[in-house]
């Protein structure tokens, strides 16, 4: 009998810990469609940028730029940006002007969830922030000829799943460029690569509180090189992070399925997502155009990681972006 209690001890056991190192059986629990409320946002800086050129004057319609309105006439080619986990647009606040001024539609919209209310945002899932994503993508596709996808950080994941979604499709977008871009997020045994080793009791955790220090951040007076701008939520989002985790199992699954041109970037040092996911990506998709850069800055408190926000990299970096998608347009 106690040879018998041993043996299911030890199986509960390993169930549990399987159940929460490889995510056993998780689903989405919220899936229905949602909108985000930039009106509801924390501060400005958070709400959605969007810049329409006005071919009548070729001056541009900036109207829209902190309030998400589209103008009424386009330029012919756009670039969409998506920001990351758990930031805003804020983080393109540099960029999207630039790409802007070197004749592209730019937008930058706000997530769903995001930049409103923590408590808000601990009721959404990725799948939900995913699916706006493409919504809005779909919408796009109809009226640019030429649409390039830019993301950062879990954008830039999103950016490779927009890619797994429509290449092969009359919807294929015209390039995309994954910025610091995770397709796994621990994976000691096949990869080498552990980013947190607290995720592997995240879900235990969750089990009791959906967060940890949950609030919201306009800038820190502590950044530097650009990171003072930061702008977003602040804390540990447990479940949200479970959901992002979760996602990125069946975005690595079908990275072979991208064959549309990709540029990867990553910087060596990046602190948020570690640098060997960019050969990961480079070795499992099929991208018909793939190109990458590896960055590596200086010795800078930040994170490495949001490249755009960077005073030191952003224009280099932008500029090479730019003369990527024209290289592609011709």
């Amino acid at each position: 009998m106690s040879i018998f209690i041993i043996i299911l001890g030890a199986g509960a056991i390993g169930y549990f810990l399987l159940w929460n190192i490889f995510l056993l059986g998780y689903r989405d629990r919220h899936t229905q469609p949602i909108k985000p409320a930039p009106e509801h946002c924390f501060c400005p800086e958070a709400k959605p940028i969007v810049l329409v050129h006005d071919p009548d004057t070729d001056r541009g319609r900036t109207e829209g730029r902190r309030n998400g309105r589209s103008a009424e006439t386009r330029s012919g080619r756009a670039v969409l940006m998506v920001h990351g986990f758990p930031s805003s647009p804020r983080i393109y606040s540099y960029a999207a002007p630039r790409m802007f001024d070197a004749g592209y539609d730019v937008f930058v919209p706000l997530l769903p969830g995001f930049g409103t209310d923590p408590k808000v945002f601990e009721q959404t899932t990725f799948t939900q922030w995913y699916e706006y994503l493409a919504s809005y993508y779909r919408d796009l596709r109809t009226k640019y000829r030429f649409l390039v996808v830019i993301g950062t950080s879990m954008g830039g994941a999103m950016t490779l799943k927009i890619g797994e979604q429509f290449s092969g499709t009359p919807e294929e977008p015209d390039g995309i460029v994954a910025i610091a871009a995770p397709v796994v997020y621990n994976s000691l045994f096949r990869d080498g690569l552990v980013t947190d080793w607290r995720m592997y009791l995240m879900r235990t955790v969750g089990l009791f509180t959906p967060a940890i220090g949950a609030g919201t951040k306009c800038g820190d007076p502590n950044g530097e090189d650009g990171s003072e701008d930061w702008t977003g939520y602040r804390g540990l989002f447990i479940r949200q992070g479970l959901s992002l985790v979760s996602a990125l199992k069946t975005i690595r699954k079908e990275l072979p399925t991208i064959t549309c041109p990709l540029f990867s970037i990553h910087d060596r040092n990046d602190k948020t997502v570690p640098f060997k996911n960019q050969s990961i990506i480079e070795r499992e998709t099929n991208s018909r155009n793939w190109r990458k850069l590896e960055t590596e800055m200086g010795p800078y408190r930040h994170t490495h990681h949001a490249l755009l926000m960077y005073h030191s990299i952003q224009k280099d970096l932008t500029d090479t972006i730019i003369a990527h998608m024209d290289g592609m347009h011709g």
